[in-house]
């Protein structure tokens, strides 16, 4: 699906789970599209923090989640620095959304702290590795990542909550 039907701005509510970093309202169901797989599709949601709290459409039926943090319930205990779960096909993902802490000055609100922030560019080259030729990769921060040359740009969506508030990325890579 291209961006274009969607929009390049989304303008969205404040969040609705009461954690720090939570998915805007309205988010979700729009990064799900973006990223080209249905309800029944298995996204990985990387730093997924308490994202199974998101109150709107979205989360799909075989989603799951890895965090550092023991605490938020992920599906997956584990460093993203260094190793991702394996996918339901083959070890490998139908797509994979990232939305880890934006900055050192984030990541200190988080149990892990700062000191296990991971690289945003060898995250997104490590995931794009983990999803099935032609699947797609999402990455919600501040900072634009560099794609690997395996890798096709699809869209970068601008994400605001509100005026007044600083804005965020959402951009999407497709694997080779």
């Amino acid at each position: 699906m291209s961006y274009r039907p969607i929009t390049d701005l989304w303008l969205l509510a404040r969040p609705k789970v009461k954690y720090y970093g939570a998915y805007p309202a309205g988010f979700l169901g729009r990064a799900r599209d973006l990223l080209g797989v249905g309800r029944d599709g298995a996204v990985l949601h990387v730093c997924g923090g308490r994202v199974r709290d998101y109150p709107y459409r979205g989360l799909g039926v075989h989603d799951a989640t890895v965090d550092i943090d023991p605490a938020v319930t992920p599906d997956f205990v584990m460093d993203v620095r260094t190793d991702l779960p394996p996918g339901p096909h083959e070890g490998l993902w139908d797509a994979i959304l990232i939305d880890r802490p934006y900055t050192e000055e984030d990541a200190a609100h988080y149990a892990a702290g700062a000191g296990v922030l991971p690289p945003l560019n060898d995250l997104v080259k490590r995931c794009l590795t983990r999803v099935t030729p032609g699947s797609r990769v999402g990455v919600l921060d501040y900072m634009i990542p560099r794609p690997p040359k395996t890798a096709r740009f699809i869209a970068c969506v601008g994400v605001v909550v509100g005026f007044g508030n600083r804005g965020r990325f959402y951009t999407v890579f497709e694997r080779d």
